[in-house]
């Protein structure tokens, strides 16, 4: 099964591809993770990455289509994967369809006032990678990492103003995916404001009609 994952930050993918993973048996492949690890290494790619995805704005087409060409190719994603932050705009679609056909894409509809609620309650473990939400999805010790014990910190891209930019920029350039998959006809829409486990329980019941 190849899927991709469609939502402005905050919409709950990163959370639902790791339950469809497990569900499912197939690889997760976050373009984010990816660019935060190039970061993290420092590599040049990471260091043009690093000051274009601090200010909310998203990297060239070139830069992530060549990250994702490499990474479908992987052994993991033989059984099928599900592509959480990308494509992102109708100029990666296109390039995408190209590479593979995909079976569904999910859409994880929210309000704008309720991502960016969840945009600036998020916390992140900067040793394991772990993710947090202060409003629902909390660490069972406050600021400390469930999985390793370290100490959570916010992203630099989920404050109010990046938030506000990062929504923006999903409106302008990812949005016109929704229709570009409708007319492919594999798209279909989740509300993202119900329950974690309803949301799943809706995509898995979708995936599988």
């Amino acid at each position: 099964m190849k899927l991709v994952l469609i939502g402005a930050p905050a919409a709950g993918k990163g959370t639902q591809a790791a339950r469809l993973v497990k569900h499912y048996g197939i690889a997760h492949i976050s373009t984010g993770d990816m660019l935060r690890e190039e970061v993290a290494k420092g590599t040049e790619f990471g260091n043009q990455a690093k000051s274009i995805m601090a200010a909310g704005g998203l990297v060239s087409d070139e830069l992530i289509i060549a990250i994702v060409q490499e990474r479908i190719k992987k052994d993991d994603c033989a059984k099928g994967f599900i592509l959480d932050g990308f494509p992102r705009t109708v100029v990666q679609a296109e390039k995408l369809e190209e590479m593979v056909k995909l079976d569904k894409v999910v859409y994880i509809n929210a309000p704008d006032e309720v991502m960016l609620e969840r945009l600036t309650a998020r916390q992140t473990c900067p040793k394991c990678g772990a993710t947090y939400n202060k409003m629902f999805l909390p660490s069972k010790v406050e600021g400390i990492c469930d999985v390793c014990g370290e100490k959570l910190t916010q992203r630099k891209d989920d404050t109010v103003e990046a938030g506000q930019k990062r929504i923006q920029t999903f409106h302008e350039q990812s949005e016109p995916l929704v229709g570009f998959y409708e007319k492919e006809g594999i798209l279909f829409e989740v509300d993202g404001t119900m329950p974690i486990d309803e949301i799943t329980k809706a995509i898995i019941a979708g995936l599988d009609a």
